[in-house]
């Protein structure tokens, strides 16, 4: 018979003459899934915080369908991992975990349960049988041995888990949600995470937020990123998806990305799933969900919210199924730019705060109650009378891919001489998704022309060779160097009408297949030529003046004006 894998230190029979840290109780953390390990990750660190007293180790249970990427995680925390199997092993003096579905083995040690959502809402398959089971509550056995305690965020968690689990009773610890106070403590930060997730100032965030499950947003819709970034100007508009970390785990990366990547490639920001997703929910103006805990911390934040699906296992009588009732549907075969306007426009901070006030009881408390119960059930005091720390979330990485390619909707003032050009760009890589949603407005009628612009760097052949207005990637370093990347432009594509390019210098200049050079001046830097090309080939389009002009350019929120005039010709260039 092989013999076990012997314990290292910090546990163990033989770890005192090894250890450096001399601990007086032993923490065993049961990491099982992705979703209830970072739960534990996220709200530990602040209870122990300077306590030489306990010694934590990390227990891998690898029986869940979504185990995969919990070794991971652990490591890159830089946890102390044990397998499972070695737990009665290292006379845990406490057990704390997030997943109700541990085995845990014989011995008299409590274990504290953690939610990894909110409270008890949603039926989920049971991995021991056929069945499925309510979400968040341990086997009824362990119940019986009297060692299980269930934090809750609100008493009426309690009501409702006795009324399907009679033996809890006397079993739950009224504690709050550590994940929501911090979502509380960093609201006021909103702009500052929408800045470093890369969303433009004056752009409002759309945030799509995905449980798991074929009743979940992406599993019943998995092209709604995609339309919805069909439907919403790119001047006006940035996407993110967070998505559960189930789906990560059971699907893996690959997978997600290959399903999503024509919303990838049209700019959607794909949020990690591991910590990032609480500090791009706070920076949303919007949340499109569905009956998923983030949905729901989303409305308590009193985010606009829009449900885009809801599954049939939500529970009765939890905030969730309250969300589900109270919460507007979004029609994604309707006007989706309209539906998600007028939730920005229309639905009160404080709609959804009663659900709220009936999901979390005194917010703000929750590590300070959490930390009590936790060094309770350790038998030791607490390290210090202060509350534990109210850190704000860090900030998030920027994330997105750069958008290439954009078809470009441009109107031009019907008047003799113009004066105003609005422009409305959608990315180009969803284009096919954006039927349901178009409408008269993107139709070619009088003085209203659509096209299609590239950037030089778009890696799609026949986008490039489609595109009637090119782009130059980078700035060029001097107006010489930006007339022959024109020249070549329109040689290399004998289908492109205009190529623009910003020099290094400022403004911007536009290249016509018949040699004339149109220089653009806006008053605010241009972050890319495209919308002075715009302005350029609408008038060109409406057989306007091109030179001596001014014009107001209305992009998204904004208006810029821009002036237009035609460049003497060049030596060796040719008269126009």
């Amino acid at each position: 018979m092989r013999a076990s894998q012997p314990l290292r230190v910090p546990v163990g029979a033989d770890a005192g003459r090894w250890s450096t840290f001399h601990g007086e109780k032993t923490l065993v953390v049961a990491a099982r899934t992705v979703t209830s390990t970072v739960r534990v990750l996220e709200c530990l660190p602040a209870l122990l915080r300077g306590d030489a007293r306990v010694t934590v180790v990390f227990a891998h249970d690898s029986t869940s369908a979504f185990s995969d990427g919990v070794l991971e995680l652990l490591h890159d925390a830089g946890c102390r991992i044990i397998p499972w199997a070695q737990v009665r092993q290292a006379e845990p003096d406490l057990i704390l975990t997030a997943s109700e579905n541990i085995d845990v083995p014989e011995g008299h040690c409590p274990v504290l349960v953690l939610p990894h959502g909110i409270g008890f809402q949603k039926q989920v398959p049971d991995s021991r049988g056929p069945r499925d089971r309510l979400s968040g509550v341990v086997p009824d056995s362990l119940l019986e041995s009297g060692r299980a305690w269930l934090a809750i965020s609100h008493p009426s968690q309690e009501e409702q888990l006795l009324s399907s689990h009679p033996k809890a009773a006397g079993r739950t610890l009224l504690v709050g949600d550590p994940c929501y106070d911090e979502l509380l403590v960093s609201a006021g930060r909103a702009d500052a995470y929408r800045q470093a997730l890369g969303v433009p100032a004056g752009h409002r965030l759309v945030v799509l937020s995905s449980t798991w499950g074929r009743t979940s947003l992406i599993g019943q819709d998995p092209d709604l990123a995609a339309r919805i970034l069909a439907a919403l100007p790119y001047d006006e508009f940035r996407v993110a998806a967070i998505v559960h970390p189930n789906v990560w785990s059971g699907h893996g990366s690959w997978q997600i990305r290959t399903l999503l990547a024509p919303a990838l490639e049209a700019g959607l920001m794909l949020i990690p799933h591991i910590h990032a997703w609480r500090p791009a929910l706070v920076a949303a103006d919007v949340v499109v969900g569905d009956h998923g805990s983030v949905t729901l911390y989303g409305a308590a934040l009193g985010k606009p919210v829009l449900l885009g699906a809801f599954g049939s296992e939500a529970v009765d009588g939890t905030a969730a199924a309250g969300l589900g009732r109270a919460a507007p549907r979004l029609n994604a075969l309707g006007d989706v730019r309209e539906q998600i306007t007028s939730a920005l426009a229309g639905q009160a901070p404080d709609r959804f705060a009663a659900i709220a006030a009936g999901a979390f009881d005194r917010p703000g408390q929750a590590l300070a109650r959490l930390r009590t119960a936790l060094y309770h059930l350790l038998d030791l005091t607490e390290p210090m009378p202060a509350p534990p720390p109210a850190l704000y979330l860090g900030e998030p990485e920027a994330a997105g891919a750069e958008v290439t390619a954009w078809t470009v909707i441009s109107s031009v003032s019907p008047r003799a001489e113009p004066d105003t050009v609005t422009v409305r760009r959608r990315p180009a890589a969803v284009a096919p998704y954006g039927g349901v949603n178009r409408n008269a407005e993107e139709d070619e009628t009088v003085g209203r022309f659509r096209h299609l612009a590239c950037d030089e760097r778009e890696r799609d052949r026949r986008l490039v060779e489609s595109a009637s207005v090119l782009l130059c990637g980078a700035p060029a370093p001097s107006s010489t160097a930006a007339l022959r990347w024109i020249d070549d432009a329109l040689a290399r594509l004998p289908g492109c009408r205009l190529a623009a390019t910003a020099p290094s210098g400022g403004g911007c200049l536009v290249g016509l297949r018949d040699g004339r050079i149109v220089e653009a001046s806006t008053t605010g830097t241009p972050a890319d030529p495209g919308p002075a090309a715009a302005v350029v080939y609408s008038l060109l389009r409406a057989a306007a003046p091109l030179d001596g002009v001014l014009v107001t350019l209305r992009i998204g929120a904004r208006d810029e004006d821009v002036s237009l005039r035609l460049r003497a010709p060049s030596p060796g260039r040719g008269a126009d």
